[in-house]
């Protein structure tokens, strides 16, 4: 396929948070993947509308409008995960928001990418009952992709994708490397031509558990200020908007 307007949705990881550009700007498997459909079509416009720390029901009611009138013919939507940080989500109930998001964009005759979630029990121990929550998620993307005729990039399916090499130091977000990979295997989805299998590719040399130094230093440079934000009811995308809310040349 040939596109030549791409808008991408979501929350910190389309933000591309932890992927850091030469000047402190983020830049992200999205913006990637931007870059690789351009260097087939040049005359690719790109708008990335996601915003960290959002959950799925304010990327719908936030993102999808000015998605919708940027009339795209590829879309991604990456949603979900900041919702399955909290104990007492409705996991159906998100994926009714990421349905939806989904429904609307094929409705305008958009092509959309879906993703599914790394386990994050590699990544993170500590992190079994969201893990729980996450598998009921990935199973409800799967089958609503299926459905809808969405291109389902399934992280979950390759082990790599929870190998810590890939991840940030805050157990949350992907790191350059992480970015990259999610980045080659949506393009493989999309059928890009040299778009291959290789981002699945395994390390050699397995990495041993963490220490409990480790998880200490974690849970308070990280965890601490989380849970702070959540009692003050304070998300780290307040006041911010979107990176490249109009589709521009890459």
């Amino acid at each position: 396929m040939t596109y030549c307007r791409y808008v991408a949705l979501g929350d910190s990881t389309t933000e591309g948070l932890m992927d850091p550009n030469p000047d402190g700007s983020f830049r992200g498997w999205a913006d990637r993947l931007a870059e690789r459909i351009a260097a087939d079509v040049p005359e690719l416009r790109y708008a990335n509308l996601a915003v960290r720390g959002k959950v799925s029901s304010q990327v719908r009611a936030e993102q999808l409008d000015a998605a919708v009138a940027l009339e795209p013919d590829l879309a991604s939507v990456l949603s979900g995960l900041n919702d399955m940080l909290r104990k007492n989500v409705d996991v159906a109930a998100v994926a009714a928001e990421i349905e939806a998001m989904v429904v609307t964009l094929r409705g305008i005759g958009a092509d959309v990418i879906t993703v599914t979630f790394p386990d994050p029990v590699p990544v993170n121990p500590l992190a079994s009952r969201a893990a729980t929550r996450v598998r009921r998620l990935n199973a409800m993307i799967r089958e609503f992709s299926a459905e809808h005729g969405a291109m389902l990039v399934d992280l979950e399916a390759y082990p790599v994708s929870s190998d810590r090499r890939l991840w940030d130091v805050d157990r949350l977000h992907a790191n350059p490397e992480g970015h990259r990979r999610i980045a080659l295997a949506a393009a493989q989805t999309l059928g890009l031509e040299g778009a291959d299998a290789g981002w699945t590719a395994g390390y050699d040399d397995p990495l041993g558990p963490r220490t409990r130094i480790e998880h200490a230093v974690w849970v308070w440079r990280y965890l601490r200020p989380w849970l702070i934000r959540r009692l003050r009811g304070v998300s780290s995308g307040d006041g911010l908007s979107a990176k490249r809310p109009t589709l521009e040349l890459i």
